[in-house]
């Protein structure tokens, strides 16, 4: 039977049943692995299961049984393509697993934000509302999403998703194509700048390119409507980190939901750790893509892409 090898495990959860693969070779898990240990670790397999190691030259030169890598991902940015194409080793990955699961978080972290819930679940808590002299409380005010302008950067297979569900809560949404190649006729096409002028929500979903790195600035955010939010949940060098903490600390936007960040794990540097204001700036740990659903599709991925090598 073919050696497989699992590189990060760690980095799928390990709370995912994998005994599919037994009846497709001989499988050795890592839980994590130093790119240093690639080599040793591969030596013998004819299969290699990855999320982010780097798979290149230096790392899979010593694998001279190497048929086929597995990413446990969309993107393929950590591989040489060229020289596993040199090698006649086949690269696939795994798409549309997560969409759902991104959709799905992308409107729980701007209901976070836009409803005020960080304010009003401490107000409670904090026994505050059981001293209240009405039935009710309304210190923070928000509004409702009906009518409102959405804005979509990228508007492939989640970005459309995203467009719909906008749509169902009766937004107009339209879309800036990063590539300038997409066009929807359902949802109206802008240019940047239209996007950032009057969208009223604008959520990220698009790959990271020339194009796209940096491309949310300070001067990005001076043109956003003061009421405006961002929900960025693809990826982070989208959004310069520095002019972010700037427009959020001038009130030039409303608030900020953040799921990918320039460095990942958080940088200890990073200057958005200091803002504490929970209705103003959401962060999670890059999550948006991990439902248990959206893992065990992912897996159930690398599997098909392994039975059909």
């Amino acid at each position: 039977m073919p050696k497989i090898v699992m590189l990060e495990r760690e980095n799928v959860g390990d709370d995912l049943d994998l005994s599919m693969f037994d009846e497709l070779g001989e499988l050795t898990v890592y839980a994590r692995t130093l790119p240093e240990e690639i080599p040793e670790r591969i030596r013998d397999a004819e299969i290699v299961i990855l999320n982010k190691m780097p798979m290149n030259e230096a790392t899979l030169k010593d694998a001279k049984n190497l048929r086929l890598l597995c990413v446990t991902a969309t993107g393929t940015d950590n591989v040489d393509i060229p020289y596993c194409e040199s090698r006649g080793i086949q690269v696939k990955n795994v798409k549309g697993y997560s969409t759902a699961s991104v959709v799905q978080h992308t409107f729980a972290m701007f209901f976070y934000l836009y409803e005020k819930l960080p304010y009003y679940d401490k107000y409670v808590k904090d026994g505050l509302y059981t001293e209240c002299p009405i039935f009710t409380h309304f210190a923070e005010v928000f509004h409702e999403l009906e009518g409102k302008i959405w804005g979509i950067v990228g508007l492939g297979e989640i970005g459309k998703k995203v467009a719909s569900v906008a749509s169902a809560f009766g937004c107009k949404v339209i879309y800036y194509s990063t590539s300038g190649k997409n066009n929807c006729p359902e949802y109206q096409q802008a240019s940047f700048e239209e996007l950032l002028q009057t969208a009223d929500v604008i959520s990220i979903h698009a790959p990271l390119n020339d194009v796209t790195r940096n491309l949310f600035t300070y001067e990005s955010f001076r043109k956003m409507k003061p009421e405006a939010y961002l929900v960025n949940v693809g990826r982070g060098p989208i959004v310069n980190t520095e002019d972010l903490y700037r427009a959020l600390e001038e009130n030039l936007i409303a608030g900020a939901a953040l799921d990918v960040l320039e460095k990942e794990p958080m940088d200890p540097a990073n200057p958005l750790l200091k803002i504490k204001d929970s209705k103003k700036l959401l962060i999670t740990p890059h999550i948006a893509w991990a439902t248990r659903e959206a893992r065990q599709r992912l897996m159930e991925g690398v599997y098909r892409n392994i039975k059909e090598s």
